[in-house]
């Protein structure tokens, strides 16, 4: 459920790069800081966001179900100190419940199985955020989808309208679907996805 991204993570000591994502940063600014903060970064790769908020102060239970990217994340970012690298797959690790200020899900749920799967990881989220927490997801959508350089992988594509409406009974800050085109660089084959990014926050319930 990797993506089909373990050839890359060996043949590349850093993959994704350093530069956090873009809703990573709307965040960021949305908030100001997030120094105290608990955060989950679920399906962390090499740990870009996550190395990005633990140097505002975040303190970051990082999650990949690959062992290479979590190796080549506690390598490229050791001075990093906040993150708590994990192995795991997080349709099954035990997730707190209203526990997180803040969780990350980039690039993550595209590479579940299946649509049905994608939803309730989804929920398994959103019920790990506290009240007034956010979520940050990135996610391929249906739109558009360019896969020669991702040989073998079949990713599970919802639309951008599925992902707006799992978010209904949140805050929605800020959401786009756009393309991105880009090369890995260890095949450098230059294709485009479309992506769905939201920002959204929990809505407080006064009882």
């Amino acid at each position: 459920m990797n993506g089909g991204y373990d050839d890359g993570y060996q043949d590349c000591p850093c993959f994704w790069g350093t530069e956090p994502g873009s809703f990573v940063r709307v965040l960021c600014n949305q908030i100001g800081s997030v120094r105290g903060f608990a955060v989950l970064d679920a399906g962390c790769g090499e740990g870009k966001n996550a190395a990005f908020l633990a140097a505002d102060g975040a303190v970051i239970d990082a999650f990949d179900v690959s062992v290479l990217a979590i190796e080549n994340g506690r390598r490229h970012f050791a001075d990093h100190a906040g993150i708590r690298w994990r192995v795991g797959d997080i349709r099954e690790i035990d997730l707190p419940q209203n526990h997180y200020d803040v969780v990350v899900a980039y690039g993550l749920l595209h590479c579940l199985p299946s649509a049905a799967e994608v939803r309730d990881v989804i929920v398994r989220l959103q019920n790990a955020t506290r009240s007034s927490g956010y979520n940050v997801v990135c996610a391929f959508n249906d739109r558009r989808q360019e896969l020669h350089a991702h040989p073998g992988f079949s990713p599970s594509l919802l639309s951008h309208t599925d992902y707006i409406a799992a978010y209904a009974a949140w805050e929605v800050l800020k959401e786009s679907d756009s393309d991105l085109t880009e090369r890995h660089p260890h095949n450098n084959l230059e294709h485009t996805h479309s992506m769905t990014r939201i920002l959204a926050r929990k809505v407080s319930i006064s009882i």
